[in-house]
């Protein structure tokens, strides 16, 4: 094809992971008879597999990393196309991309995904682990690694920290507890323990088939001495149970060893006066020096200083809208994200979006709020494109049920975690009540209650309780007559409810 030349397309969608292939594979079988274009900067694309409805909301499945004829073979009419983004022309309804290529689409979705929000750029010891190839560019870091400093507290930094061994880890985070974007600080230290005892033998088979970019030649000899990681290029973000089939050990002979440094953040990247590895049970507050050196040392806003062979910056994420806002009307919201309504579309006609590029901009139920995790992107992703064939086919459509209530499952620390609804009691203030069940070591069950009505819950371990409090949440029943005994492990309130 020249680089002049254009080709028109119905549908075309940005993006190789969740919600962009979900989108597709959606289209695909609404319009069977017309070609599907996905443009992704990755030449691996992110399939759901083993999908499972387990409750009206609460959905599972596993995510592969597939070559991009995976998709293709499953729908006909889908083109994957590689190449990157260079600029859209909304008025012109075109996007022109890296390769010299132009695409003049009727509809389009913007499935950009985000990128690392680093603590600092440029710095050769600060890493951000998003996609496969900063993962395993992590991987081999780590390999030769004694001691890291991990910064942040969401799920990457969660799953990192259980997931290491053989290397000192100091973590860094902001909040009192850690976990706090998912769980309050009860739920922390019933997690707690999981750190200081050795993990249990991993599976000897992974369920999930694995893919690694290397095997991918797509790149010229020039290129293949660096991953597209250290390039800078980032690809679709990571799936559930990423760190399966990536050995994540450094070079000490510990299980656990994690040293939590809590309501501070890195102040200054520097290379001096640092404090030795605080020993389990010491007083911290009286620290010795540290008689290594160490390639780079983190002062923190607590006054503290460690060194560490480098730093993973797990603060969060920026959604990638570059280049799409530049010369275009696509309102964007103070997260960075593209503003959508209550059917994904943008503020430039025919443009969609979903996923972690988006940012939900209609009045949300009570009992939903907006979090980049990939089963809001699966969901986003199938919606989407929902409303792209109703529009195209001039019918009415209705906000997908999945809306009305959060729901998410994942596990940490080796243990299955269910969130539902307001389960941090967010935006509830101080009018609510917290009920508590734990079984050390077994199971954490934590309920948020609002006059007398169930708005969340926290579920930690295999309780067997998130259908019947799904329920509960979604019928808004009045339980105060029932009090404590909600929880009463001797009643079976599935039985009860159901």
């Amino acid at each position: 094809m020249a680089a002049t030349e254009s080709e028109k397309c119905k549908f075309l969608i940005v993006g190789g992971g969740i919600a962009g292939v979900t989108c597709a594979e959606q289209l695909a079988s609404q319009f069977p008879s017309d070609e599907i274009i996905l443009l992704t900067a990755s030449p691996l694309i992110k399939a759901v597999t083993n999908f499972k409805q387990v409750s009206k909301v609460l959905e599972d499945f596993d995510v592969e990393e597939q070559p991009h004829s995976f998709l293709e073979e499953r729908n006909p009419n889908v083109r994957v196309i590689q190449s990157a983004v260079k600029a859209l022309a909304a008025d012109q309804h075109t996007v022109c991309t890296e390769d010299g290529r132009r695409y003049v689409y009727e509809k389009l979705c913007i499935c950009a995904g985000a990128r690392p929000k680093l603590i600092t750029h440029g710095n050769p010891h600060v890493l951000g682990i998003r996609d496969t190839d900063s993962a395993q560019v992590f991987q081999k870091r780590l390999s030769s690694a004694r001691r890291i400093a991990v910064v942040g507290n969401g799920g990457i930094a969660l799953e990192l920290v259980y997931e290491i061994e053989g290397c000192e880890v100091i973590w860094a985070v902001k909040d009192k507890a850690m976990g706090n974007t998912f769980f309050d600080a009860g739920a922390a230290q019933f997690l707690v323990p999981q750190l200081e005892s050795a993990k249990p033998k991993a599976p000897a088979i992974c369920k999930r088939t694995k893919y690694s970019t290397e095997a991918c030649f797509v790149l010229g000899p020039e290129h293949q001495e660096q991953s597209a990681a250290e390039r800078g290029e980032l690809g679709s973000a990571l799936g559930p149970d990423w760190h399966e089939g990536i050995k994540l050990k450094g070079t000490k002979e510990v299980s656990h060893k994690v040293h939590f440094e809590y309501q501070c953040e890195i102040s200054q990247i520097s290379y001096e006066n640092t404090l030795a590895f605080p020993e389990h049970g010491s007083d911290q507050t009286e620290s010795t020096a540290d008689k290594e050196l160490w390639p780079v040392y983190i002062q923190l806003t607590n006054g503290k200083t460690y060194g560490c062979d480098f730093i993973v910056s797990a603060t969060g994420v920026i959604p990638n809208t570059e280049p799409f806002v530049r010369g275009n009307n696509l309102e964007v919201a103070e997260d960075c994200g593209l503003k959508v309504n209550e059917h994904m579309c943008t503020s430039e006609p025919d443009i969609y979006a979903a996923g972690d590029v988006c940012t939900t901009a209609w009045e949300p139920s009570s009992l939903w709020q907006q979090m980049r995790l990939w089963t809001q992107a699966r969901q986003m992703g199938w919606y989407a494109a929902k409303c792209m064939a109703a529009d195209t086919l001039g019918q009415s459509i209705e906000m997908d049920f999945c809306f009305e209530l959060f729901a998410h499952i994942t596990k940490f620390f080796n243990h299955k975690v269910v969130l539902l609804g307001k389960y941090n009691a967010q935006g509830l203030g101080r009018d609510h009540e917290l009920l508590l069940r734990c079984t050390k070591g077994h199971e954490y069950v934590k309920v948020v209650m609002q006059r007398g009505r169930m708005m969340g819950a926290v579920l930690i371990g295999d309780t067997d309780l998130e259908e019947t409090f799904e329920n509960l949440i979604l019928n808004q029943m009045d339980l105060s007559a029932y009090g404590e005994d909600l929880l009463n492990p001797n009643i079976d309130i599935e039985d009860y409810f159901d």
